[in-house]
């Protein structure tokens, strides 16, 4: 995971014309950059200019998240390391805040999320036809491929819903969706790659982690999915995610 990250990747995606994109085919540009920051591992304040755009603010500025457990952060535009488990993102707390452009930073995340969750399903992939035990790959074992393919499901599964979502509950479970899939496949990767999985210096720990800042932002898939009960217990009804 050596590419180029933060500050740096912010000015690059700024001069390549990431503000344009944004604005005239948000539609396109959002999944494409942010499924390749989960997919490389890279990581830019971007999520930033996605709720500007969302809330008709200039783009450049911060803006406070609401994260898991009814705390806030401040994702900065420096590279100031940050108090996370993912020390890399510059993520700093605040007292309080705001919560608007709420179902665009979850829309944006969730392709973060499911970036990150195929970069994981690759590793352990990888690792599993590699390596051998008893004279074969271990991708042979039962176990391991019962593993690999629950991944596979709920990667699907949340992109599915995500590319269905329009409105702001359909990216409500969206983002929930796409956090269920990064944190099974976090779980079952981990068990694929067995202990080189557990090592600080394999790519796969930074996904990890990564993963589990990334679903506390703007709600995380506990917090969420009990949202998602209460709204449709409330109302009735489920609402339809896609018109047959």
């Amino acid at each position: 995971m050596t590419v180029t990250s933060g500050q740096q990747l912010d000015r690059a995606l700024t001069d390549l014309g990431w503000p344009d994109l944004l604005t005239e085919i948000p539609d396109v540009a959002v999944p494409l950059v942010f499924r390749l920051l989960g997919e490389t591992g890279a990581h830019a304040p971007l999520l930033n200019d996605v709720i500007a755009h969302a809330t008709g603010t200039p783009l450049g500025a911060t803006h406070p998240l609401p994260f898991a457990g009814g705390s806030w952060v401040v994702w900065e535009r420096a590279d100031r390391p940050g108090t996370t488990v993912d020390e890399e993102l510059p993520l700093h707390p605040v007292q309080t805040g705001t919560a608007v452009g709420v179902a665009a930073g979850r829309h944006a995340l969730a392709w973060w999320l499911l970036g990150s969750s195929r970069a994981m399903l690759s590793l352990a992939r990888r690792h599993a036809l590699d390596r051998r035990q008893f004279g074969r790959p271990v991708a042979s074992f039962q176990a391991i491929r019962h593993r690999l393919a629950e991944t596979l499901v709920a990667i699907e599964g949340a992109e599915a819903t995500l590319t269905a979502a329009d409105d702001e509950f359909g990216a409500l479970l969206a983002k929930a969706a796409a956090g269920r899939a990064a944190l099974i496949a976090a779980r079952h990767c981990q068990q694929t790659l067995g202990g080189i999985g557990f090592t600080a210096e394999h790519d796969l720990q930074r996904h990890i982690r990564r993963v589990l800042i990334l679903d506390g932002l703007l709600g995380s898939t506990r917090e969420l999915t009990r949202e998602a009960g209460t709204r449709i217990r409330t109302a009735g009804a489920a609402p339809r995610l896609v018109h047959l």
